[in-house]
């Protein structure tokens, strides 16, 4: 059995369905191709930067363009999300990879401020041992989820979307007594306000894209990345038998 899995959670870049919070401030069109940016980037930098399997868990149309033409250029698998709520849908995706490998870290798109080394501790610290691995965000949420176990427990009881689910997930954790640890608390990008943080991040995301937005957008072919150093993932993986 493969050892370890990030699972990304997403939906197709369509308008008017992602970041919804910062179409008054920068429009339908941007927020699009933003959200597609996030998601480009997110995958990039996993791939290149570190040694764990990817899995695309999105909400619906598998068959999107971008989405197609992520998993022809990554090493990586593409499933349906199925539940009613987000617990269930996390839950599911959860318990599904868990057959396939040891060790599993969720994921969304909003966090431009994870890195290679965020995941690289939780992996760690699931190897040695812990139940469970929580990445709190600043508005009382969630960022990253990691586990070597499943239970349905963990995933009921929650107001998703609401300030106070990394609280009711460290409730979940002490009454199924599991061990976990923390990350640093990170910020996800939701609201006008956070642009000027993705701004100042030193990373590929900068002042300039940020310019571009404003401009025509298509959000079917593949935006470039930065050039990429060579990959520590043979790139046939993806056909072999733990995908």
């Amino acid at each position: 059995m493969p050892d370890d899995v990030v699972l990304i959670f997403t939906k197709p870049p369509c308008p008017g369905r992602v970041k919804t919070r910062l179409i008054p401030a920068i429009g339908e069109v941007a927020a699009t191709k933003l959200y597609a940016r996030l998601l480009q980037r997110q995958i990039a930098w996993i791939d290149r930067e570190t040694p764990y399997d990817i899995e695309l868990w999105v909400t619906s149309d598998s068959s999107h363009p971008l989405l197609q033409a992520l998993e022809s250029e990554y090493p990586l698998s593409i499933h349906l999300q199925q539940g009613g709520d987000l617990g269930e849908r996390m839950g599911h995706a959860a318990r599904q990879a868990l057959k396939r490998y040891r060790r599993v870290v969720l994921l969304g798109v909003d966090c431009p401020a994870l890195t290679a080394g965020h995941l690289q501790q939780a992996f760690g610290w699931l190897r040695a041992g812990e139940d469970a691995v929580l990445g709190p965000a600043e508005d009382g949420g969630y960022v990253l989820l990691g586990l070597n176990k499943w239970s349905e427990q963990l995933f009921q009881g929650h107001q998703w979307g609401a300030e106070t689910v990394a609280q009711s997930t460290r409730r979940a954790f002490e009454a199924m007594g599991w061990r976990w640890r923390e990350l640093p608390l990170l910020w996800d990008l939701d609201r006008p306000g956070d642009l000027e943080r993705l701004a100042r991040l030193d990373l590929v995301l900068h002042q300039t894209y940020l310019n571009q937005l404003l401009g025509p957008v298509n959000t079917n072919p593949i935006v470039p990345v930065a050039p990429e150093k060579a990959s520590i993932k043979a790139r046939g993986e993806r056909f072999g038998s733990s995908k």
